[in-house]
């Protein structure tokens, strides 16, 4: 699964390739910190840069740029839940100036809190992450609505097609992706990003 898309831009239109949640992944007691993720995160095919800086103990902010040169501003947690660890992104600031008055009218959505969260499979020597698949999620509810709390919601009245924000508690939400985080068709296979600068001393 390539990683070149527009977080911001994600969470705005519901976009195929992730999945909002209204609650975090996480509790402070699943918080680690790996000093390795800090810096400058790139595909060698795109111009999407990830750039890690720490923003506290257990807390990272991350500058994501997309290919039209966008720049957004994320908080993010790195969670350990057993042995498996995943990022859980929360929009802060989609970048003044950058979004059109009538895009931001129509998709109003990104005015929502929202948090997503990938899978880590490595962050050393390559960051290697990949999303919850959304059509591999729609297909899950559609069998069993209670598999996981959610809404189906619609952007704007011409959009037909339902997209799913997940509304479960963290608890919930833990122990979902733990009982598919080994499934290849939960999260794909990942996509990788390689440092293209080391953080400054």
């Amino acid at each position: 699964m390539k990683l070149k898309l527009s977080l911001p831009l994600c969470l705005a239109l519901l976009l195929p390739g992730c999945v909002p949640s209204v609650n975090p992944l996480y509790t402070e007691k699943d918080l680690v910190f790996d000093p390795a993720l800090i810096g400058t995160w790139g595909e060698s095919d795109s111009k999407e840069t990830w750039v890690f800086e720490k923003s506290g103990d257990k807390k990272y902010k991350l500058l994501q740029t997309d290919n039209e040169e966008r720049t957004a501003e994320f908080e993010v947690h790195l969670v350990k839940l057993k042995e498996h660890l995943f990022l859980d992104l929360y929009l802060i600031n989609p970048g003044p100036g950058e979004w059109k008055i009538n895009d931001l009218a129509k998709f109003g959505f990104i005015i929502r809190p929202a948090h997503m969260f990938l899978k880590v499979t490595q962050i050393e020597p390559k960051l290697q992450m990949s999303f919850l698949d959304p059509s591999w999620l729609k297909e899950l509810v559609e069998k069993d609505p209670k598999a996981i709390g959610h809404e189906k919601l619609r952007n704007s009245s011409d959009q037909k097609e339902e997209q799913i924000v997940l509304t479960a508690s963290t608890k919930d939400l833990q122990s979902f992706v733990l009982k598919y985080v080994n499934d290849e068709k939960a999260f794909g296979k990942p996509g990788e990003m390689e440092k293209k600068e080391k953080p400054k001393k």
